[in-house]
């Protein structure tokens, strides 16, 4: 698994279920309301300081998910996509990527075609049963509640960059 991890240039995540808990809220006025781990988004922006670049693909459109991915400085963004492997292959000739440079979170069926591709495809705990067995790593923690950055933490040390992007937060 480490030769698969160092080899990842770019993170692909879905949103619902993986990023958050699954849960779409609406408040009185209709509103949308998602949750996002601020764990997982510290964790997305040390993995860009490592060099790797995030992205996100996900079936539904929201303009939270636009703005949280403003705020982790997620310039490569696809939403509403039905069939996620057609964005998944604009984004490889785009960046100039190999499927095996790729790593892939995603929770459900509909990620399958892209997790089957990639050089690293994860799931988090409480993913869908089919898609359990069909990863090569299943996070500890649940969708929305840490499960990205555990994905993070694997790929910022496989990438020998741990110790240099965090070192700070031990010594001062």
């Amino acid at each position: 698994m480490e030769d698969k991890l160092a080899a990842i240039r770019l993170l692909l995540l879905d949103v619902d279920g993986v990023m958050t808990d699954g849960r779409i809220v609406y408040d009185n006025q209709g509103n949308e309301l998602k949750a996002f781990d601020v764990k997982d988004g510290h964790g997305l922006k040390v993995l860009q300081r490592a060099g790797i670049k995030v992205g996100i693909i996900t079936g539904r459109e929201s303009e939270i998910v636009r703005k949280r991915a403003r705020e982790l400085g997620i310039e490569i963004l696809y939403q509403g996509a039905k069939r996620k492997l057609e964005p998944y292959e604009e984004i490889l000739a785009s960046e100039g990527l190999t499927d095996e440079q790729v790593a892939y979170v995603g929770d459900d069926v509909v990620d399958l075609p892209i997790l089957r591709r990639v050089g690293f495809s994860a799931t988090v705990a409480d993913a869908v049963a089919d898609v359990l067995p069909l990863v090569d790593y299943v996070t500890q923690r649940p969708g929305g509640r840490g499960a990205v950055r555990e994905i993070c933490d694997l790929l910022v040390k496989a990438a020998g960059k741990w110790d240099e992007l965090t070192a700070r937060y031990f010594t001062e």
